[in-house]
């Protein structure tokens, strides 16, 4: 989670929503890391779970990470919740909670879903303050 937290430290530095991601192989072994690039690419889809999975799934030239883990700064929203149940993540790790954009624990509960046909393991609130505080932070800078 140390190294999602610096990605997102890097996206807040760029200007967008910290929310840092990495996806490791069974081995523990570092397959990417990403960070939020929306702004910069001006591209909705460019969070940083959606830009992990795709990075990783080039390296391994497969569209299923099967049994590979996601550690995420920000309870993914439903977007890349779907995109981590296609990509068969055996499980996610995330640090702060979001009641208003979350799509695993809050919101739609995609994982639950009887459409949903695969469910990684969820935990969340791994490393949950210092997460909170960079995405407060950053927010409170804004306003």
């Amino acid at each position: 989670m140390q190294l999602a937290l610096e990605a997102a430290g890097r996206a807040a530095a760029l200007g967008e929503v910290p929310v840092g991601a990495v996806l490791v192989d069974p081995t523990g072994r570092v397959l990417a890391t990403a960070h939020n690039l929306v702004e910069r690419d001006h591209d909705p889809t460019a969070h940083a779970e959606i830009l992990a999975i795709r990075a990783a799934a080039r390296s391994l030239g497969s569209p299923r990470l099967v049994d590979c883990d996601l550690y995420v700064t920000l309870e993914p929203c439903p977007m890349c919740a779907q995109a981590i149940a296609f990509a068969r993540l055996r499980r996610l790790y995330f640090g702060a909670w979001d009641p208003k954009g979350g799509g695993v624990e809050n919101g739609p509960r995609i994982f639950q879903s009887s459409s949903c046909h695969h469910r990684p393991e969820v935990y969340g609130g791994i490393s949950e303050a210092a997460a909170a505080d960079l995405l407060r932070g950053f927010f409170q800078d804004r306003r």
